[in-house]
């Protein structure tokens, strides 16, 4: 056993191990002769459910434009029972009591013209009757048979019972109601619509109105089926509301709807098979139903059978020759580019792939190459970036002499001036030498936000001795923000801003306000002037730069006189922590100005 098992492995290592060429020829006459085996078999099936399909398909399709025909007119007379009912002639008729008299001759006339001109405009209309809760009726067509009472007709009571709601009740039969032309009732239609009083929701009265047959019958007689099937329509009942001259059958039983909105089923019906296919009216209440012979599909099936067959067997006879070809085409620039790569991986990075392809392999080719282009670029890269890593190094070694200096003799200064009594010089010095310490916070970029506003205090003590009573300040900030931790330098251009575009500008002395809180897991920074503002367009043009992050020689473009200082902070803040945060600034020309930073609250060390 374990010997037989080591040879089919054996063997299926060898079949993985065969050229490509030799898999594409198997893989390709495989394909070329199995759809012409399993299609042979399966053709007769599958054409029989495609076909089935289609017929069910369209079938159906002529159905629901059957039903929306039958809808619009169904819908034609719901629409003439409310227009009806509004009438002023018809209220007061419906609500007059049984002893008061009508007006006379001249409202009744008025009230059949009426009636007269529904039925003109819509030719549908076999015939309109209103009847009252009294029993008195106005027709313009129509007139009762005999003395008894119209409100004991069923058609009357079915439409009580509907509470106003438009009801459709089918073929008449057996009523107490006639017309002049004498219409049958197999050919007409019956609705009917309660008229309630919308206080009391008593019966007031019942308009009924006949629709003519003709209407179905046009809707649906020139819609065949294959040769001789056709469409025929039943009520709720089973009963049938159209049907053609010679049907296969005179009726169709309700139960074999099964219920359903649509569907379809086939019965045997005097030796021949029919189908059936149906769909309901959710508004008339009418099933559409298709019968039609499964006979005519046969000779459609049989056509189809030939060219499927005839189509298998061109499709093996070309795949034998086309095999070979496809297979060779395939094999030959793999084998090459494998050989270029056996180059590359030796560690000749010069050699390209030369073709003019463009399928797959020809795109591989040239992806190779662009890949060994993109190999020599980033080793010479990483050697000018190790060059210039060590160059930094260096630099940065030397740069750190500088600040010491700096200090030191700042602090010289400092002590200088107080001795020779000048405490202002002194002032200034001290703050200009916070000033640089807190800017370097010995290369941190996050600093904590105490250090943050004794720095743009410094900064205010240094602008406050230029300026004199010109600028006055007032820095704010709230209690538990002190041990947040920001993005140093981010207050000084904006404060910059305000004194040179806002304060300076203004006549008489000038005051900022710099606010620091926090707000939703965020510290918010409020700068604001009361300066001479920035004008519209000059706001808009500064908005839509401070929207936008360029990189640096577009960012600046154009902003050398005002903003630099604002666009190298947002540029700051949206590559240290992304679009949600940043700079927004709102002014108004003569007021003042206001910017908002918003900044993630930092807590951690």
């Amino acid at each position: 056993m374990r010997d037989s098992k080591k040879l089919d492995k054996k063997n299926f290592l060898k079949i993985s191990n065969l050229p490509i060429r030799f898999k594409l020829i198997v893989l390709l006459m495989l394909i070329s002769i199995l759809p012409s085996i399993g299609l042979g078999f399966l053709t007769g099936w599958t054409v029989d459910r495609i076909i089935e399909r289609q017929v069910n398909q369209n079938t159906l399709q002529l159905i629901g434009q059957v039903n929306k025909t039958l809808d619009f007119y169904a819908g034609n007379m719901q629409n003439m029972s409310y227009l009806i009912a509004f009438n002023p002639g018809i209220k007061q008729f419906l609500y007059e009591k049984k002893s008061q008299q009508s007006q006379g001759v001249k409202d009744d006339y008025e009230i059949r013209t009426f009636l007269q001109g529904l039925t003109t405009l819509y030719p549908e209309v076999a015939g309109i009757l209103v009847v009252n809760s009294n029993g008195q009726y106005i027709s313009n067509d129509m007139y009762t048979r005999s003395m008894k009472s119209l409100t004991e007709e069923s058609w009357y009571q079915a439409a009580v019972k509907s509470e106003g709601i438009f009801k459709i009740l089918g073929h008449p039969f057996s009523r107490n109601i006639t017309s002049h032309i004498h219409y049958k009732d197999d050919e007409v239609v019956s609705v009917v619509r309660a008229i309630l009083d919308p206080e009391t929701q008593q019966v007031k009265g019942v308009i009924l109105i006949d629709m003519k047959l003709r209407v179905i019958s046009e809707a649906t007689k020139d819609v065949r089926l294959g040769k001789t099937g056709y469409l025929m329509v039943i009520d709720d009942k089973g009963e049938n509301i159209y049907s053609p001259s010679e049907p296969f059958l005179n009726e169709i039983p309700i139960e074999w709807l099964h219920s359903n909105e649509s569907g379809n089923f086939s019965k045997q019906v005097k030796g021949n098979k029919l189908q059936f296919i149906y769909r309901k009216s959710p508004f008339t209440g009418w099933t559409t139903v298709g019968v039609f012979s499964t006979k005519e599909s046969v000779l459609e099936v049989r056509e189809i059978h030939f060219y499927v067959i005839s189509f298998v067997f061109f499709v093996c006879l070309f795949g034998l020759g086309a095999s070979y070809y496809i297979s060779y085409s395939i094999s030959r620039p793999i084998r090459q580019l494998m050989s270029f790569m056996r180059k590359a991986e030796s560690g000749d990075l010069s050699v390209r792939y030369k073709g003019e392809r463009m399928d797959e392999i020809g795109l591989l080719g040239r992806s190779f190459n662009m890949m060994l282009v993109q190999i020599n670029k980033l080793i010479t890269l990483n050697e000018l970036q190790e060059r210039q890593k060590r160059d930094a190094e260096l630099r940065s070694l030397q740069a750190h002499i500088k600040p010491h200096f700096l200090y030191n003799t700042l602090d010289t200064i400092h002590w200088l001036a107080r001795k020779k009594g000048a405490v202002d010089v002194a002032e200034v010095v001290e703050s200009l030498s916070r000033l640089f310490r807190i800017g370097l916070s010995k290369g941190n970029d996050i600093i904590p936000l105490k250090e943050e506003m004794e720095h743009i205090n410094s900064y205010l003590k240094i602008q406050k001795a230029r300026y004199q009573d010109k600028l006055n300040y007032t820095l704010n900030i709230a209690s538990n923000v002190e041990k947040i931790n920001v993005l140093k330098l981010v207050l000084q251009p904006i404060v910059e801003n305000a004194i040179y575009h806002g304060i300076k500008e203004r006549r008489g002395p000038g005051h900022i306000i710099v606010k620091a809180e926090e707000h939703e897991r965020n510290i918010v920074f409020h700068v604001m002037d009361d300066g001479k503002g920035i004008p519209p367009e000059k706001l808009e043009a500064l908005r839509s730069k401070l929207g936008t992050l360029f990189s640096q020689s577009q960012q600046y473009k154009g902003s050398e006189n005002f903003g630099y200082g604002m666009l190298n902070v947002q540029a700051r803040i949206k590559l240290t922590f992304g679009d949600a945060y940043g700079i927004s600034i709102d002014s108004e020309l003569g007021k003042g100005t206001t910017v908002k930073v918003v900044l993630p609250a930092i807590r951690e060390k």
